[in-house]
């Protein structure tokens, strides 16, 4: 394993805000990349005062921004505007996730940046995308996993829709942002011409990419998969049980050699030895009776029992963890899940770890988000070298 991180001398400009775009950039700084993240200079980026608090700072901030610079740029001014357009000079990728148009009417968008830059890679980041009848319309995560498709598959069936406890649409064009700007710099470094390009990410495909065979079902077969709560259409077994202690553990067993492990575990090899049931299809049509006869199992077992058991047949089996039952496995603390961290106060935090782990290259935790504005020495007087008179004209027209 070496100290070098594989993103070590990329530089990215992030001028998002809240989470899709600052959660592409929070994976470009774990694996290496310098990320410059642009907040404004009164109150920084929104994600500072959300949900819980610590001292006047979500903990959310502290590890969306982490290994991040924090500089502050008031882009609506013509000073700040400058600066951006110095910046861009200076770096691989930006990333952005402004309704499409914005940054253009600052100045600042990629006509503009990419004329600077031939080898500048933009990541937008947007509702609906930056071209199409919808572009100009606002767009939140929340909206896209609705319009995406995804809200009408989850919950069940007899209430209405529900969400995913988290930012989904967000996180998922977060990472698709994350895919696109490595594709792009790839093809970049590989071209004679080293000429960038810009991806277009749209929160409501990123969403719309994870919804499996839907739309061939539909075009094909006059399919509309419906909601089905806790278990997954023609895909058998694959649900949640109940256990004796009350508890619910998941099980899912739809490949066939392992549905018969599943049945011989159980007491029931004459389900396991049916020819019916012999493949996913066969199951898929009696899933009724399937998930009965595996609840009339579990609920002679505790949790703990039943999974002991199943794990002993090689049976793919978990338990529904809450993040206190996270924090006490020791499964995500071998893996490096589960990290303790100092706040700027000392404090310890438990953080989460990184994601993928690389062998020869890990991504690493170096330091928790920024104050506002806390690199800004750095960026202007050393890296775009701005005079100190300039600087403290800038300040007193608080462009940054």
């Amino acid at each position: 394993m070496t100290t070098t991180k594989p993103l070590q001398g990329v530089r990215v400009l992030e001028l998002g805000t809240l989470v899709a775009a600052p959660f592409a950039g929070k994976i470009f700084a774990e694996f290496g990349a310098e990320v410059i993240k642009v907040e404004t200079p009164e109150k920084g980026d929104p994600l500072r005062n959300w949900r819980t608090m610590h001292k006047d700072t979500s903990v959310w901030w502290y590890v969306q921004a982490r290994n991040k610079k924090s500089i502050t740029v008031d882009m609506r001014m013509e000073e700040g505007q400058e600066i951006i357009r110095s910046l861009a000079r200076e770096v691989d990728i930006i990333i952005e996730n402004f309704r499409p148009g914005t940054l253009e009417k600052w100045g600042i968008g990629y006509d503009v940046l990419s004329e600077l830059n031939p080898g500048l890679i933009m990541v937008r980041i947007s509702g609906y995308g930056q071209t199409g009848p919808y572009r100009n319309k606002p767009g939140f995560g929340s909206v896209a996993e609705a319009i995406g498709g995804l809200r009408y598959l989850t919950g069940y069936p007899e209430l209405p829709p529900v969400r995913v406890g988290v930012a989904i649409g967000d996180l998922t064009a977060g990472l698709y942002a994350v895919i696109g700007g490595m594709m792009a710099l790839h093809a970049r470094d590989r071209s004679p011409e080293k000429k960038g390009q810009m991806v277009d990410v749209a929160l409501y495909e990123a969403v719309f990419s994870l919804l499996e065979g839907v739309l061939p079902e539909y075009d094909l077969k006059g399919l509309v998969r419906e909601r089905t709560g806790s278990t997954l259409p023609g895909i058998a077994p694959s649900n949640t049980y109940l256990c004796a202690d009350g508890k619910y553990i998941v099980i899912g067993a739809n490949g066939d050699s392992i549905f018969k492990r599943l049945m011989h575990a159980i007491g029931r090899s004459d389900v396991a030895e049916n020819p019916r049931y012999a493949n996913n299809q066969g199951r898929a049509e009696d899933v009724a009776y399937i998930d009965q006869v595996i609840e009339e199992w579990t609920k002679q077992h505790t949790l703990k029992e039943a999974q002991r058991l199943l794990d002993e047949a090689a049976v793919p089996v978990g338990p529904i963890y809450s993040i206190e039952e996270i924090v006490q496995d020791e499964h995500y603390r071998e893996r490096g899940m589960v990290e303790e961290i100092d706040l700027p106060d000392g404090e310890k935090v438990l953080f989460p770890g990184v994601v993928p782990k690389l062998s020869e290259t890990p991504g690493t935790h170096e330091w928790v988000g920024p104050s506002l504005g806390e690199h800004n020495e750095e960026i202007f007087e050393k890296l775009l070298q701005l005079d100190p008179a300039v600087l403290a004209m800038l300040k007193e027209k608080r462009a940054i």
